[in-house]
């Protein structure tokens, strides 16, 4: 691949019944600048129509035989592929228009660059509900915010020369919630990471509490293997201080009962915990307001206490899981060419 020549880019978008946002997101890349694009479809045994809708749209299907996941149907879209460049999109995701001509200039202009990552814009692509509304702001701030160089990837919305995909190895198929540390980490061994606000697109989140909760309190879980057992994975400064946001979160829940039990002296306790964890994410909070007012950023504290507190759980949880299951200790060293099955 040269600068003369522009590469051919291979969009692979994973799909399981998402059809309502398939043909929101195969139309925006329709309209993208940059004019050398290619787009598989690998569909993993959907129920819906998801199929028909990416027919209609021209591109190429591949149709799982099985459900297999994401990673695993990522995984298969390569082999499909044509292009130098692998531009992989989750199909509830519209990309802006001049998205695929910046990520080929990065990276044609950067042989270390191994892989280059996206951000959501600040409204979910089809808005649904406040707790969507909520997700979509916090997950914003979180990603922007990070723009630089990153240790790990955002698997809805990355890009990588295939020459790079090659040589790493496909994501691992056994991580079907985890496999973004998983894979940056193999990438960062060898090639730089760069988030680019300028790759960006409109998400369709969840609408539902309890599935953000249930995704947070996984994929938090999922990930402590990687942190016990891989010193060197760091998240950076900003997740560092989400962590100890998180611990302040459920410290305070713990003692809210303390001034009931021993006076109300007890009192500072929980209010400085509630206070530090709100210290945490003060960015964030200054943020939504500003954008959303301060009726929705009441709302917004709220949520985002209930996620904090399911986070803490969930690290707990996965170091206890950790101790008693030698298997989940193992998480990360399955072989990503091999796995076959979700751990």
């Amino acid at each position: 691949m040269t600068s003369q020549v522009r590469p051919l880019v291979s969009v692979i978008v994973p799909n399981y019944n998402y059809a309502r946002t398939l043909d929101l997101c195969l139309s925006a890349l329709e309209r993208q600048t940059y004019p050398h694009i290619e787009v598989i479809v690998v569909d993993d045994r959907s129920t819906d129509d998801s199929v028909e809708i990416a027919h209609r749209h021209g591109v190429r299907v591949v149709e799982t035989e099985t459900n297999i996941g994401a990673p695993a149907a990522r995984n298969l879209g390569v082999e499909y592929a044509s292009g130098d460049v692998l531009f992989f999109l989750d199909s509830d995701l519209a990309l802006a228009e001049d998205v695929v001509e910046h990520t080929v200039d990065l990276l044609t202009s950067d042989p270390t660059l191994g892989v280059v990552c996206g951000t959501y814009d600040p409204e979910p692509l089809i808005p649904d509900s406040r707790v969507e509304r909520y997700r979509s702001l916090q997950l914003h701030y979180w990603i922007s915010g990070d723009e630089g160089e990153i240790s790990t990837i955002y698997s809805a919305l990355f890009a990588m020369r295939a020459e790079v995909f090659r040589e790493v190895g496909p994501l691992n198929p056994a991580l079907r919630h985890s496999e973004n540390a998983e894979y940056g980490h193999r990438v960062t061994q060898r090639y730089r990471i760069v988030l680019d606000n300028r790759i960006r697109g409109r998400h369709d989140h969840d609408d539902r509490l309890g599935v953000v909760l249930s995704k947070f309190f996984h994929r938090a879980r999922l990930h402590i293997p990687l942190y016990l057992r891989r010193p060197d994975f760091n998240g950076g400064p900003a997740q560092s201080s989400r962590g100890w946001g998180s611990l302040a979160a459920l410290f305070a829940v713990l003692c809210a009962p303390l001034p009931l039990l021993l006076g109300p002296v007890w009192l500072v306790a929980p209010a400085a915990l509630l206070a530090a964890s709100i210290a945490a994410d003060l960015g964030m909070y200054r943020f939504v307001l500003g954008y959303a007012g301060t009726r929705f950023t009441l709302y917004f504290a709220a949520v985002h206490f209930l996620v904090n507190v399911t986070v803490a759980v969930a690290v707990f949880a996965g170091v206890a899981q950790c101790v008693l299951s030698s298997r989940f200790r193992r998480t990360y060293d399955i072989p990503a060419r091999s796995a076959l099955v979700e751990v």
